[in-house]
């Protein structure tokens, strides 16, 4: 699969993100003649155009042509690009393969990979994940979905790496026709998310599944013993959805919980790592492989959540999905806490931008989905101090139950434009009207600079301006990280 030399390869979306810039290089460096096509114009495009200079790519923008998926040995699907387009199905119907920068990397792909899926927290995983391997064993690879393409970083990737993996459910897809998922598996959580996309939650879920259904029940030879040599599956217990693919599941299951009182029946998992009191603790310490029982301490205690300085009850939940995968590779109870005091969050994840005036300026941009608002609410005490920023582009999601805890905790909300904010504005109104609640509403604005001064208005002392939008960024934003960055950039011009 690596022979690409002097193949032409069609790329459908380069996209805003760098995914495509990085899967067009990956193609043009190995010899191939690639040709990318996208439906937005150049002036849109130049962001990823600029990073693509001298490369010799062909162009075909502001549209897709027929015969661009006809004449080709291959075509490369970007993510976002759904499997019916009519596009794809011509590119079928001559015979072209389709593929995945992420099915192209795990066939050559020389080392273990670590894969995280979930509606939500994966990127906050996948980076802890990151920090706790590199502390043992150094030469960690952390790539996926966030902003480039897996393909950029296989050069760097040799048979001693640890790779890992934050993958979306289109990526995900990408792997079901190589029957492939990732050694150790991570699935965080399971909410209505995409459903512009996807005909319903279970079409959703079942790409989700992509991530354990191709896992090893017998040892794999090549998994430098990290895992002992066995595949392994790590569940969010507190997840019903997510608790019963222990079922489906070939590999050694784990599951963490906030809650181990709740986690007497385990069926045939184990226990990793687990809540208890103000201790987070690990319940098994090895993996089931040949001739070898479980080894180690059972309960021993990892550190205490007053280590943890990420802030947000989800948010231990993505601390113990983390320390799970550290402890099976094997890593230290002090490298753990090491990483713990100190990381404090990434971008655009309840990032605190500024404090000013004593008001705190906090950017969860990444809050695409009314859950995501509604654990960054959770995060803050219940005082109605909050003057949220929110509303954007429709995924098809309900909004009643954000609605009914906003009333209580936000005293203005200030919303964006986009195809979804009317129904969010709708949901908070009827909520307003039901609980008789007092909540100031700015209609919605088109620019994030105006949206960030209104709130500076609104605010007094002690109060937190959120941007927790709830919804996606297109339409106003080119990306949620532009939105994030767009929100930054007026906070610190305050």
């Amino acid at each position: 699969m690596n022979d690409f030399k002097n193949k032409k390869v069609t790329i459908i979306g380069l996209g805003l993100h760098g995914g495509g810039v990085g899967v067009a290089k990956f193609f043009s460096r190995l010899g191939a003649k690639v040709l990318v096509t996208d439906l937005r114009n150049k002036k849109e495009l130049k962001e990823s155009l600029e990073k693509l200079k001298g490369e010799p790519i062909k162009y075909v923008l502001d549209q897709h042509r027929p015969e661009d998926f006809i004449n080709t040995d291959l075509v490369i699907k970007n993510p976002a690009v759904p499997d019916n387009s009519k596009y794809l199905e011509i590119a079928r119907q001559h015979g072209v393969p389709i593929e995945t920068d992420v099915g192209i990397f795990f066939e050559l792909c020389p080392a273990p990979i670590i894969g995280v899926t979930g509606s939500k927290g994966k990127s906050t995983v996948v980076t802890l994940i990151a920090k706790f391997l590199a502390k043992k064993y150094g030469d960690v690879i952390l790539a996926g979905n966030i902003r480039s393409s897996v393909l950029a970083k296989l050069k760097k990737i040799n048979k001693n790496s640890l790779v890992v993996l934050e993958l979306s459910s289109w990526q995900l897809a990408g792997l079901r026709s190589h029957r492939r998922s990732p050694h150790c598996s991570v699935i965080t959580n399971i909410l209505p998310d995409h459903l512009n996309r996807y005909k319903n939650i279970e079409e959703y879920i079942e790409d989700k599944k992509e991530i354990f259904r191709w896992q090893k029940k017998k040892p794999r030879k090549n998994n430098q013993d990290v895992f002992r040599g066995r595949d392994c599956l790590i569940l969010n217990y507190d997840d019903r959805v997510v608790r019963n693919f222990a079922e489906q599941a070939k590999s050694q299951v784990f599951y963490y919980s906030q809650d181990n009182g709740s986690t007497s029946d385990l069926g045939k998992a184990r226990l990793a790592a687990f809540v208890k009191g103000d201790k987070i603790l690990f319940g098994d310490s090895g993996l089931k492989a040949p001739n070898l029982e479980a080894s180690g301490l059972q309960n021993e205690e990892v550190c205490s959540l007053e280590d943890i300085a990420l802030k947000g009850k989800h948010n231990i939940d993505n601390v113990l999905a983390a320390v799970s995968v550290a402890k099976l590779a094997q890593v230290s109870n002090k490298s753990i806490k090491k990483v713990l005091v100190k990381f404090k969050g990434i971008e655009g994840r309840l990032e605190l931008v500024k404090m000013l005036n004593r008001v705190k300026y906090i950017n969860d941009t990444t809050a695409t989905i009314p859950e995501a608002t509604l654990a960054a609410l959770s995060s803050f005490p219940n005082k109605k101090n909050i003057i949220l920023i929110a509303g954007g582009a429709d995924k098809d999601l309900n909004f009643d139950y954000l609605a009914e805890i906003l009333v209580k905790k936000v005293k203005v909300l200030i919303l964006l434009e986009g195809t979804a904010t009317p129904k969010l504005k709708q949901a908070v109104e009827n909520r307003i009207v039901l609980t008789d609640s007092r909540l100031e509403i700015i209609d919605p604005l088109n620019s994030m600079r105006e949206a960030v001064l209104k709130a500076r208005a609104k605010a007094v002392e002690n109060d937190i301006v959120l941007l927790s939008p709830a919804c996606a960024s297109f339409g106003l934003f080119r990306h949620e990280f532009e939105r994030g960055e767009m929100f930054n950039k007026a906070v610190n011009e305050l």
